[in-house]
């Protein structure tokens, strides 16, 4: 869930800053978000997190394919199979 926060800001800081979020091509929000993020370390814990996800599915992969001759292809079921699965799969 997402807060509104209000700041109170230099007139000048502000302007700048502006400038500063269309030379990115985004807002002044997106900015200030971006910063509290890397500030409390969100940003690199997601990164992290999809780091982590990438090498899962990439040993995932692996194991489908031991042979490594790139026929194994994702399917959606695959999300609900193996043997993190099996013993729903039994019930």
């Amino acid at each position: 869930m997402n807060k509104n926060v209000t700041i109170t800001v230099r007139e000048d800081l502000l302007a700048s800053f502006r400038i500063v979020a269309a030379e990115e091509r985004t807002t002044v929000n997106a900015l200030i978000r971006e910063f509290m993020e890397e500030k409390t370390g969100l940003a690199e814990r997601r990164r992290q997190a999809r780091a982590w996800m990438a090498d899962k599915g990439r040993q995932n992969m692996a194991n489908d394919d031991p042979q490594g001759e790139g026929g194994w292809q994702w399917k959606r079921e695959d999300c609900y199979s193996g043997p993190r699965f099996d013993r729903l799969n039994k019930i």
